[in-house]
């Protein structure tokens, strides 16, 4: 598998011939004075917003990483079940507003004509890990997602639209950008590992990896779910 890095905007595909369509790799993308601005706001953001600690549906069995959002709504998970909700679910405070950075980001690399309502922010200690799902709870379904990675390397896998299709896998490093949209949109992923003493974070933060995720989640006006 061959992943072109490059400092430009250019969308270049993960090539595999077992990608999905539609997956799209930056490669160091987000550069220091970005980066350093993005790391101070999710600093800024955990004074009001802090992690909490997500849990699968009925049983209450906790995932292994932790996390908070940006933005006028925010990912959720415990026994009641995943959802976006607009206030933090331990302080009952709205989210901490979406850095502009970040809008400016999602603008320029997926020219989605809408904006994102939700920015989730995912703390990845050194043994935490996220296994193989797909994003099905957002009702723009068409929109695409994108992430950005800060601090240790991620093993990142990516199969089909099923759990059982073949997948294929790959690093996510300090700085890069990565795209689901298209058939990738509809893929199960997951994150194996965290690569420890591969990058770093702000003290304030802890060691591990950092994981924001932009998302749209309701229909953009006069259209209707499918």
């Amino acid at each position: 598998m061959t992943i072109k890095r490059h400092g430009t905007n250019k969308m270049t595909a993960v090539s595999s011939s077992r990608r999905p369509e539609g997956l799209v790799l930056l490669e160091g993308r987000i550069g220091r004075p970005l980066r350093e601005r993005l790391l101070e706001a999710v600093e800024r953001a955990l004074e009001s917003a802090p992690f909490f600690i997500p849990r699968m549906p009925r049983w209450g069995t906790p995932l292994s990483v932790r996390m908070t959002n940006f933005g006028p709504l925010g990912w959720v998970s415990d026994r009641s079940g995943y959802r976006y909700q607009k206030t933090h679910p331990e302080t009952g405070r709205p989210w901490p507003p979406m850095p502009r950075e970040l809008i400016a980001l999602w603008e320029e690399i997926t020219e989605y004509p809408h904006p994102p309502e939700a920015a989730l922010v995912n703390f990845y200690g050194p043994r935490a890990r996220m296994g193989l799902h797909v994003d099905a709870d957002e009702e723009d379904a068409d929109a695409p997602i994108l992430s950005v990675s800060f601090g240790c390397d991620a093993v990142f896998r990516i199969g089909g639209r099923r759990r059982g299709d073949p997948t294929v896998s790959f690093r996510l490093r300090d700085g890069d950008v990565l795209v689901m949209g298209g058939e990738a949109r509809h893929c199960y992923h997951g994150v194996d590992r965290i690569l420890p003493g591969t990058g770093e974070l702000p003290p304030g933060i802890g060691e591990g990896r950092i994981n924001i995720t932009l998302r749209r989640v309701t229909l953009p006006p006069g259209r209707d779910v499918r």
